[in-house]
Parts: structure tokens; sequence; C-alpha cells
């Protein structure tokens, strides 16, 4: 960067004093060095002219460092076959060079269960920009996951600040009520005994509150009722709040985001739940539903490796073999949105003729990587829903 600045200073300088014809020349010097600062960084896999062919005609069945798809892993494969010029016919026309009889040719074909690369038209300049990118490619850098994902713990307490707040007020006027009595009695004591030592009516705090109440009928009544209503209402909202578990977030058997699968890769909530369209209930996908991706998807760039593997073990799949095993173990997902037995809830009302996005009542789930309750789900909630809500009655089976 120093270096850079003194270049500019010094373009500056010999613009001042050169001529119109070199000034022009040094004012292009000038904007070209200007541009390789300010230009923002492109990612250099979108910059390779081999990105584009690859992707376009070999990422279907080839990936570069993330493992086996229908073919193999073309991470260092320049390094595997004979030579890099063996590559070109073969990419060009798998299905000739083994029908030449090459010995290596007849290898890849046996061991990828003898299925043959469709035959191009790319030139040999396409091809020979193919195999510098995979030979060039650079994998992009794993986004590490925070050793504790679920940094909330299992529930977000419901906010009640206002309660707590107005018996912490009740609670230290009480106890200024009783200093001040108490303040008061002991001056009691100190008058009496410089007036020839006569005792005050009151013994102690308790016996002078007893006679003022004694005294203050209509005032200790309205205390009363004042602090029944105060009672009524913290029970009210205590047992308000029983069972209501927004914000609960639990730790589950693998770790899933909604952000990286529903918000960075855009994939349909109602593919992997799909019983929302359908029936009462959402559904939590299986393990096949999964693997309906990762059987290709071997690597993720998010979580190290560590997840994708946990949808193999559960379902005993050998990945180098792709073959599965005859002992799979259910994935023991734990419930998140949970309605008493009282409440009737049809996804598929709400979906297919209410037409109610799923981050009405789950959230911004697109965004979330742990997933959590986002809405009380209490019976005061729903209806306010329905009040704000035109629901279509014509037409309508349900």
């Amino acid at each position: 960067m120093v270096k850079i600045l003194m270049r500019l200073s010094s373009l500056c300088s010999a613009l001042s004093r050169s001529p119109v014809s070199t000034k022009f020349t040094t004012l292009l010097s000038l904007l070209f060095i200007v541009s390789t600062i300010t230009v923002p960084n492109v990612n250099a896999d979108d910059e390779h002219p081999g990105a584009a062919i690859f992707k376009q005609n070999c990422a279907t069945c080839h990936t570069i460092g993330e493992g086996k798809l229908t073919g193999p892993d073309l991470q260092d494969v320049h390094k595997r076959v004979p030579s890099e010029e063996w590559m070109v016919p073969w990419i060009r026309s798998s299905s000739a060079v083994i029908k030449s009889g090459d010995a290596y040719a007849m290898e890849i074909f046996e061991e990828y269960n003898k299925v043959q690369m469709t035959d191009n038209t790319l030139s040999d300049e396409d091809i020979w920009k193919v195999i510098d990118y995979i030979k060039s490619y650079v994998p992009p850098e794993t986004t590490k996951v925070a050793d504790n994902p679920y940094p909330h713990g299992n529930v977000h307490p419901v906010d009640d600040s206002e309660s707590h707040g107005l018996m912490t007020v009740i609670a230290i006027l009480v106890i200024l009520l009783f200093v001040m009595a108490s303040v008061k009695l002991s001056l009691k004591k100190i008058n009496a005994e410089l007036r020839d030592g006569e005792e005050p009516a009151e013994k102690s705090v308790v016996d002078g509150f007893l006679r003022w109440m004694s005294g203050n009928k209509r005032w200790v009544a309205l205390s009363v009722l004042i602090a029944l209503a105060i009672l009524t209402r913290a029970a009210w909202f205590g047992l308000l709040y029983v069972n209501v578990t927004q914000g609960y977030e639990p730790e589950q058997p693998i770790w899933f985001s909604h952000q990286v699968h529903a918000g960075k890769n855009g994939i349909n909530c109602v593919y992997c739940h799909s019983g929302a369209e359908k029936s009462k209930t959402a559904g939590i996908p299986s393990a096949n539903v999964c693997m309906n991706c990762h059987k290709a998807i071997k690597t993720g760039t998010f979580t190290e490796d560590k997840e994708i593997p946990k949808i193999y073990a559960a379902l005993d799949y050998d990945v180098e073999k792709d073959e599965y095993g005859d002992n799979p173990k259910p994935i023991k997902w734990v419930r998140i949105h949970n309605l008493p037995d009282l409440a009737y809830f049809n996804h598929s009302q709400h979906v297919v003729v209410g037409k109610i996005e799923c981050q009405e009542c789950h959230g911004p789930v697109e965004e979330m990587h742990v997933m959590r309750q986002e809405s009380m789900l209490t019976m005061g909630w729903c209806i306010d829903c329905h009040r704000n809500t035109e629901v279509k009655m014509d037409g309508n089976e349900y």
C-alpha cells in the first residue's frame, strides 16, 4: 500500500509539470492505478475462463474436492491420468477412448459401473480451459460453527419485566414504611423519656400499625382491595404463561441450519415439510428426503463436515460403496412446536386455503441457524390473527 501511495504521489507530481500530451498519458496511468485499488474483489473462481464451461458441462456428474458423484472427484485428476494431453480426447468423447482399448480408460469405465460420459463438441481450447480450471481450483473457505450453536439455552423466558418491576416497587415501599415507622417509634420513646419517663402508647412497630388500622378502616379496606388486585393480576399472568415456550430452542441430534437450506440455497419449505399442503401436520422429513441432495453433496462449507455424516450413520449408508446397510437407526429429533390437545390446527387449511406464509407463524426461518419457537402459539395469539385476517369462506371445502 505504501508503494502504491508513493507511485500516486510521483504521478501527481509529474502531472502538474508535464505538457498536455504527457499529462494525458500520466492521467490514464493514474486512473489505472486507482482502479486497481477501488475495484471490488471478485471471486477468483468466477474470473477463471474455464469455470462457466465446467459448471455447464461437467458439474452434474463431477465435483472438485467434494467427493464422488456419478463420476470421480476431479481434484488432482491431472496427476492420476496418463498425461494431461490424454484428457483432451477423453473429455471430448470417452466412448471413443474406451473403444480404442485404452487400459486406463477401461479401468475407469469398469470402476464407475460402465457409465460413459456424454460426448460433447467442445473445442480443444475450451477443454484446456477446463483442465486448467480443475488444476487451479481453490475450494471455498469453511465457515466454522460456534462451539456452542445454542447460545440462548433451551427457552427464551417470556418478558414479564413489567410485573417484576411492579413487585420490586411494592417491596421497596413496604421496607421504607417499616423503616419510617421504626424511626417514628424511636423518636416517640426519646420524647417520652424527656417528659418525665412517660411511655408511648404503642410498644412496637406492629402495635403501632394495629392501632393505625383500627383508626383508619377505610384506608385499610382500600389497601386490601389494591393488594388483592395486584396478587390476582400476578397469578393470572403466571398461569397464562404455563407451558408457553416462546423462544424454545432445543439442541437437536443433527445440527441443521434453516438459514443455509431455506435461506442461502432457497429450498422451498414444503419440499421437506410436504405434509403442510396435504394434511393436518407439516411433518418432519425422513432421512431419505435428506439423501435426495446429500447423496451427491457429501461435504459442506459450513459445519466442517461434522453433520452430514450423521445422516449416513442413521441410514447405515456406505459413502464409498454407495450402498445401504441393514442397521438403520432413527434420528431422534426434538419437537419444538406443541399445541394443547384442546386446540385443532390444520396446516393444509392455513397453507392451501388461507394462503398463510410459513413465516407468519414460524418467524423468519430462512434467517435461523438454530430453529426456535418464534410465536407464543396461545389461543389469544390465534384469535388476534383471525380478527385481522379475512378468511375466504366461499368455495372453502374446509
